[in-house]
């Protein structure tokens, strides 16, 4: 691809409060996976078993409790983006308008993203108790208004110390801690301290019966995962280092704090449903990862065609988010390739293809929805 083409693309992509390509294609990549995993996931089990196909099924699975797979980077990949792009964001907000506006731009984008977090599990269509208080987009937006707050009177030094803070904090409270009836240092499902908090303070519906993966406690650490984007964005807006540099500082720090993750996790195990402080380093450094290549790759290398359908998504990754589970692309795919289609298509080439055929329509609509909205320039931001 020449340079010129590579300049017209980037033109082509509208850089939304200050933020690069790399991060809306990153953006558009993980919100792939949080919208079609679970359908590829069904058509990967479905499909006759063989070690490259279990395989790839158990990473698009959620672990059941310890240990981490690729489908348990996905939601904190996400909210350490939210911590990336919050760093272009108020910059810009503090530089137009001031600390004030930035603030009360915090105030009302976490606020407004909370409410939809309770909208999203079904707002008040149910009495209560039954009501979900605490998800997906509540800890977004909880990760994103203590983030932004910090970010707005601190920088690296002040955000360094409050992940410290947090993570070591959290560590403490919950090794030493005593657990009502169980005791201190266990972090067993339903028997440790945060699944304890949730049975006894969370209000509402709890996801898992009497605790939730978005519980309270757990609430604290994943602002370190949001705190820890942040950092990374602002790394990425320093001018002393080239691009080619910050890429490669980005991925070996990722290495160097993976690796640390899975060492404090021989004491403190990486369980996503508690998100525990070693969870937080495995699934950042991680994330550090794929930012540095996709940072190369994209704004550095200039190589930009190939990630256009992910922008189409990251630049409306929140509308995605909310039509793929409140409207449901899987029932028009159902439409499209369903019934004798979907049979014909397990009888002729191998069991299971008609449900792996279902999981690439679904996300192909999802795609050409999103480049719909793309090419009117229709952008639905909080």
């Amino acid at each position: 691809m020449s340079q010129e083409a590579n300049a017209d693309v980037a033109a082509a992509i509208p850089a939304a409060s200050g933020r690069l390509m790399s991060l809306d294609a990153l953006r558009g990549f993980d919100m792939f996976w949080i919208v079609g995993a679970e359908a590829l996931l069904h058509g990967f089990k479905a499909l006759d078993n063989n070690a490259i196909v279990r395989f790839i099924g158990k990473q698009l699975e959620h672990k059941d409790w310890e240990g981490f797979a690729f489908e348990d980077l996905i939601f904190p990949m996400f909210l350490f983006m939210v911590g990336v792009s919050a760093v272009f964001s108020l910059d810009k907000a503090i530089a137009k308008e001031g600390r004030g506006a930035a603030l009360r731009r915090v105030f009302v984008r976490g606020v407004v993203l909370y409410l939809l977090g309770i909208f999203f599990y079904g707002g008040f269509s149910n009495e209560w108790p039954d009501i979900r208080m605490v998800g997906v987009l509540n800890r977004l937006a909880v990760g994103y208004f203590f983030t932004g707050l910090l970010y707005c009177f601190f920088r690296y030094k002040g955000l360094l110390a409050s992940l410290v803070v947090i993570l070591v904090g959290y560590w403490a409270l919950m090794t030493f801690y005593p657990t009502p009836g169980i005791g201190a240092g266990v972090f067993e499902k339903g028997k440790n301290l945060a699944n304890w908090f949730d049975s006894v303070y969370l209000p509402g519906k709890a996801y898992d019966g009497t605790w939730d993966p978005e519980g309270l406690l757990s609430m604290i650490p994943a602002v370190g995962t949001c705190i820890i984007g942040a950092l990374c964005g602002m790394f990425l807006k320093e001018k002393q280092f080239s691009g080619e540099r910050k890429s490669a500082m980005l991925f070996a720090t990722g290495i160097v704090v993976v690796g640390l993750g899975f060492l404090w996790g021989m004491q403190f195990p990486v369980i996503k449903k508690i998100w525990t402080s070693s969870y937080v380093l495995v699934a950042g450094g991680y994330s550090m990862m794929f930012l540095g290549t996709f940072y190369y790759v994209i704004d550095v290398r200039n190589h930009q065609k190939w990630c256009l359908p992910f922008v189409w998504i990251g630049t409306n990754a929140l509308t995605i988010y909310m039509a793929t589970h409140i409207f449901g692309f899987d029932k028009l795919a159902k439409r499209l390739a369903g019934g004798d289609f979907k049979h014909f298509m397990d009888v002729m080439i191998t069991k299971g293809m008609g449900d792996m055929v279902l999981a690439i329509v679904e996300m192909a609509l999802v795609f050409l929805f999103c480049r719909f909205l793309y090419n009117r320039k229709i952008f639905i931001r909080v």
